[in-house]
């Protein structure tokens, strides 16, 4: 992937990235950021609450955002100056999220872009919307997108309510569709 310099892009210019909502991965994030809202991590506390199943933090669906501004438009080099963000939906473990940038407006003479942004679950319902500017690199940014790691985590109270969020839902899907619950542990 290549960043796109200014004079490369154009209004209506669009850029995607789609991502499954692993409960691992809200894990690590609360604890990256210790961000230890119960309403991330303990599903007891979350059935208390009007959206009765644990949330990712919304500034995790956001930072897809970033990743699209990153790595696709206007792509690595690109410098995030701001954001604003509405939060419209909760977004749960096993959600499947696509967040979505657009150019809205160049200012060629500033280096700058205004993006027009969302991101919608799978049933299409945005969740997020809001609009960011960017300021994109100055010379075409090379870059080679690596492969997602693995790494192995601690285990801490929210990676340990995560995984146990996650088998609950591998087992309550798999009792829906009449599977062995042998395949539970694939």
């Amino acid at each position: 992937m290549t960043g796109k310099t200014i004079a490369e892009l154009h209004e209506g210019d669009h850029a995607e990235l789609t991502r499954a909502v692993d409960p691992a991965d809200v894990a690590s994030f609360v604890d990256a950021v210790g961000d230890h809202n119960p309403l991330h991590s303990d599903p007891a506390y979350a059935a208390t609450t009007p959206f009765k199943t644990p949330i990712a933090p919304g500034i995790f669906t956001a930072g897809m955002i970033s990743a699209v501004i990153g790595t696709r438009l206007p792509g690595p080099g690109a410098i995030y100056l701001s954001q604003d963000l509405a939060f419209l939906k909760p977004v749960r473990a096993g959600d499947t999220i696509t967040a979505r940038v657009e150019v809205a407006e160049l200012l060629r003479g500033r280096n700058r872009v205004r993006l027009k942004t969302v991101c919608t679950n799978q049933r299409g319902e945005e969740v997020l919307v809001g609009e960011a500017w960017v300021l994109p690199s100055r010379q075409p940014v090379p870059y080679e997108e690596r492969a997602r790691t693995v790494v192995p985590r601690a285990l801490t109270p929210c990676s340990v309510g995560a995984r146990a969020v996650a088998a609950w839902a591998r087992l309550a899907r798999s009792l829906l569709s009449g599977k062995d619950l042998s395949e539970l542990h694939q």
